[in-house]
């Protein structure tokens, strides 16, 4: 994708594309696993942390990204694949390697559809696989 493709991408949610908001946005999009807030403060040297806490809030908000619970604790966040918003079909299995302690996401497996019983509304799903990765094998 090129720069001006995530700067449309950010606009076309509401979101101005300043040069920092593209930077972690970039990051996310172009890693194939879920960062955290650590791991994007490490990539990105030239932000600093809380800017960075504050981009990924904002990004939330407007559904161009989504957090993970892999159960450490903290939270992973990866671009929504989607090109309207973040949604129940955007939600796909996660893999976490007790090694390495990377969350890797797995687009092409979906999670099954769930009947919820009448009243209850799903806003998220999370389903997260736990063992070793390949690279730690």
């Amino acid at each position: 994708m090129k720069a001006e493709d995530y700067a449309n991408r950010l606009e076309s949610r509401g979101v101005k594309p300043t040069s920092t908001r593209l930077l972690v946005y970039r990051a996310l999009a172009e890693h194939h696993h879920a960062l955290s807030l650590r791991e994007l403060d490490d990539h990105l040297d030239t932000v600093d942390r809380s800017t960075i806490f504050r981009t990924l809030t904002l990004l939330l908000a407007h559904h161009l990204v989504h957090a993970i619970e892999d159960g450490t604790g903290v939270a992973k966040y990866e671009a929504c694949a989607g090109h309207d918003e973040c949604s129940i079909d955007d939600q796909h299995i996660h893999f976490y390697c007790r090694k390495c302690q990377r969350t890797f996401c797995f687009h092409s497996i979906h999670i099954p559809s769930i009947q919820l019983p009448e009243g209850f509304t799903m806003e998220g799903v999370n389903y997260l696989v736990k063992g070793i990765c390949p690279y730690c094998a």
